[in-house]
C-alpha cells in the first residue's frame, strides 16, 4: 500500500460517514474520515434529529404537565417553562452523543482529518494544505436546507431547521413554509411551548409521499392540536417588518392574494445534496439532474475506486438509510457483500402522535395490482385507550392473491418504534396472516398492528 495514505477514504462524518468510517476500520481497513465541523455526527447529531428530538420531547412533557392530562390523574400544581433550561438539555444530548463517536473513531483507529475535501483527481483530495491518496473514496457528504427564491434567511426571525431549534424566546405566531416532516416536527415544538403556528404547503394536502389516509387523517389531527393550514398555498415573498416578518401568498391554482403578519418564520420546503466544494470534475464524477451522484447497487459511482452513499445519492434522504447504506458500502470495499433493501425504509414523523410508515402506501399498492387492507382504530386498543391517546390507527396493505405484507401505515404515540416490526416482517416477506397470528404481548399499543393484520382477512377481535 506503498502508494497510498489510506485504504479507504470517507468524506463526511454524518450517519452516513462516520458509520461507514468504523465499520471500514472493523474490517481491518487503513480509515480517515474527512469532517470540517468542530464536531462529527454531521447535521443529523448536531442540528438535525437529535436535537429537534430533545426539544420534541422536552415540548410534550411540558405540554402534558401544563395544558394536557396531568390533572385527570390526579397530578397537579404550576408548571412554567424555563426555555434556556430546555435549551440545555438539548445541547447535552448533543454533545454527549458527539463525543461518544469522537470515542469510537479513537477506539476503531479512524483518523479524523479536519477540514473540507476537494478532489485533485480520481484517487486523491485535497484537505487544507494537506493531500491524501486513497485506495477507495466515500462521498457521504450529506444534505443541507434548500433555499427559498427571494427570500433570505437571517437565522433571528426569518430562520431555517436549525435557526428553529435556536430561538431564544416563543414566537407569538410561527409561519412555516412547507408541510413535511421538518415543519410539522419544529411546528409541533413551538406550538405546544404556546406559538400560534400557520403552515403553509404548496401542494393540497400536508406530508408529501406519505399514504393518502395517513396524510388526511394527520391533518385533522394537527388541527385539532390547533395548528392553522393553508394548504394549495404558495409563498410570493417574505419581508422582515422591524420586530416581525410580513408574508405574502397565494393560491397555488390562481386566486386573490393575502398576507401573513407573524413574529417568525420557518423556511422548511426540503433539503439538497452537499457537493459543492467537491471539485467532482477533477475525479471525473458528473451530477443528475437533481444534483445527486449516481450509484449502482453497491454504491459504486461510474469512477472505479470512488462510492457514494446517504443523501448525495437517489433515494429518501434519511439518516437511518445513510447508516445501512454506511455499513453496506464498506463491506463491499472491503471484499465481502453489503446490501441495502430499499424497498423496506421506515419513514417517521416524531410529532404527537407519531406517524410512521414502510413500503407502499395503498395507492401505489393499488396501481400494481389487487390488493387487501386491514385497519384497526387506536381508539379499540386497550393500552391507548387507557392512556388516553386514542388518535390514529394502524393500516397493513397486502397482495390479496399473495397475502404477502406490502406496506404498513400508522399513526399512534409509539409509532416510530412499532414500525421496525413491520419491516422485519416485511424483510422476511411475512403475510399478514403471519403477523395476525404472532402473539404479541397484553396490552401494549403493539397489538393494533396485530389486529390490523387480522383485519386483512376480515376477523379483527375488538371491533
Amino acid at each position: 500500500m506503498a502508494d497510498y495514505d489510506f485504504d479507504v477514504l470517507i468524506i463526511g462524518a454524518g450517519p452516513g460517514g462516520y458509520v461507514a468510517a468504523i465499520r471500514a476500520a472493523q474490517l481491518g481497513l487503513k480509515t480517515a474520515c474527512v469532517e470540517s465541523r468542530e464536531t462529527l455526527g454531521g447535521t443529523c447529531l448536531n442540528v438535525g434529529c437529535i436535537p429537534s428530538k430533545a426539544l420534541l420531547h422536552a415540548s410534550e412533557l411540558f405540554e402534558e404537565a401544563a395544558h394536557g392530562h396531568f390533572a385527570q390523574w390526579g397530578i397537579t400544581g404550576e408548571f412554567k417553562l424555563d426555555l434556556d433550561k430546555m435549551h440545555g438539555g438539548r445541547k447535552d444530548a448533543v454533545k454527549g452523543l458527539t463525543q461518544g463517536i469522537e470515542f469510537l473513531f479513537k477506539k476503531n483507529k479512524v483518523e479524523w482529518l479536519k477540514g473540507r475535501a476537494s478532489f485533485t483527481g480520481k484517487d486523491s483530495v485535497t484537505v487544507g494544505d494537506r493531500t491524501v491518496r486513497a485506495k477507495n473514496i466515500v462521498v457521504a457528504t450529506g444534505s443541507s436546507v434548500t433555499p427559498l427564491p427571494g427570500v433570505t434567511i437571517d437565522q433571528e426571525r426569518i430562520v431555517d431547521s436549525t435557526g428553529a431549534l435556536e430561538l431564544a424566546q416563543v414566537p407569538s405566531h410561527l409561519v412555516v413554509i412547507g408541510g413535511g416532516v421538518i415543519g410539522l416536527e419544529l411546528g409541533s415544538v413551538w406550538r405546544r411551548l404556546g406559538a400560534k403556528v400557520t403552515v403553509v404547503e404548496f401542494l393540497d394536502q400536508i406530508l408529501p409521499g406519505m399514504d393518502e389516509e395517513v396524510r388526511k387523517e394527520s391533518n385533522k389531527i394537527f388541527k385539532k392540536q390547533g395548528f392553522e393550514f393553508k394548504l394549495g398555498t404558495k409563498v410570493t415573498g417574505v419581508e422582515r417588518t422591524g420586530d416581525g416578518v410580513r408574508v405574502s401568498v397565494e393560491p397555488s391554482k390562481g386566486g386573490a392574494a393575502e398576507t401573513i403578519e407573524a413574529s417568525h418564520v420557518l423556511v422548511a420546503i426540503g433539503r439538497r445534496p452537499n457537493t459543492d466544494g467537491l471539485n467532482l470534475e477533477a475525479a471525473g464524477l458528473q451530477l443528475n439532474a437533481k444534483g445527486q451522484i449516481e450509484v449502482d447497487h453497491s454504491f459504486r459511482t461510474s469512477v472505479p475506486g470512488i462510492w457514494a452513499i446517504g443523501d448525495v445519492v437517489p433515494g429518501p434522504m434519511l439518516a437511518h438509510k445513510a447508516e445501512d447504506e454506511g455499513i453496506a458500502v464498506s463491506e463491499n470495499v472491503a471484499g465481502l457483500t453489503g446490501i441495502v433493501n430499499h424497498n423496506i425504509i421506515p419513514s417517521v414523523v416524531y410529532t404527537t402522535p407519531e406517524i410512521a410508515g414502510v413500503g407502499l402506501t395503498e395507492e401505489q399498492a393499488r396501481a400494481h395490482g389487487e390488493v387487501k387492507v386491514g385497519k384497526f382504530p387506536m381508539l379499540a386498543n386497550s393500552r391507548a385507550k387507557t392512556n388516553k391517546e386514542p388518535d390514529g390507527f394502524v393500516k397493513v396493505v397486502a397482495d390479496a392473491k399473495t397475502d404477502r405484507v406490502l406496506g404498513v401505515w400508522m399513526i399512534n404515540n409509539l409509532a416510530g418504534t412499532m414500525i421496525a416490526q413491520a419491516a422485519q416482517a416485511m424483510e422476511f416477506g411475512a403475510t399478514s396472516e403471519d403477523i395476525a397470528y404472532t402473539c404479541h404481548a397484553h396490552p401494549t399499543h403493539a397489538e393494533a398492528f396485530k389486529e390490523a393484520a387480522m383485519a386483512v382477512r376480515g376477523k379483527p377481535i375488538h371491533i
